[in-house]
Order: C-alpha cells, then structure tokens, then sequence
C-alpha cells in the first residue's frame, strides 16, 4: 500500500530511484564475478561492493521515509534493511573465500533486489 501522500510527496520516487540503481549495482556485482572466473575484474568487483552498500543504504532510508512520514507500508523498509545487512555478510564471505556461501547469497540479494523493485514501480 502507497498512500497519497507518499506518492506527492516525493518519498515514492526516491524509493523507486534508489532501488532501481541498488538492482543495476547487484547486476553489475554478478557480471563481474563472472569475469573473475575468466582471470579478471577482482578491482571491479571489490569497488562494486562499496557502490552495493551506499546504495543499499540509500534503498533502506527510501523506504524509512516512505514508511513513516509517508505512511506507507513497512514491510519494504524491513525487507531494505536486510538487504542491507545481507550485503555486508556477502562482502566479508567472498572477502573470505568462502565463495560456497558467497555465490548463493549473491542470488538471494538479487532476488530481493528485484522484489523491491517490481513492487516500487507497480506502485
């Protein structure tokens, strides 16, 4: 649910904004591992990571302002949070090596990603 206010209010564009670019950055993540498998693009993937959190931190205070000021539903705030936090976790995994559980991860956060953003522009 969007309320009228969220959608005059500016709340709604800056949400969709910041989720449509948190999504490409996610993309951007998977293209480049993928040119890790090859034997490049380490520099690329690690810089993504970074754009990944600002991004994802960006998506989250969206939704925070979507929901409270802009009475809106809370659940995307929840769902923005934890792909948030999830970000961190697969930065440390694949920072770790552990690309076992760094691989799946990456697919979830996408999923999530995705969610969010199929949701924001129905809206």
């Amino acid at each position: 649910m969007v309320t009228q206010v969220a959608k005059t209010s500016g709340y709604l564009t800056a949400f969709k904004t910041a989720a449509t670019l948190n999504t490409l950055a996610v993309l951007v993540q998977a293209v480049t591992a993928g040119q890790l498998m090859s034997g490049g693009g380490a520099g690329l993937h690690g810089m993504g990571a970074l754009a990944v959190h600002l991004l994802g931190l960006a998506q989250h205070v969206a939704a925070v302002l979507l929901w409270r000021p802009g009475r809106g539903a809370a659940w995307p705030a929840l769902v923005s949070l934890a792909v948030l936090l999830l970000g961190f976790v697969q930065s440390m995994l694949g920072g770790s090596g552990a690309v076992a559980a760094h691989v799946p991860l990456g697919m979830g956060l996408f999923g999530l990603s995705v969610w969010l953003l199929v949701w924001a522009w129905r809206r």
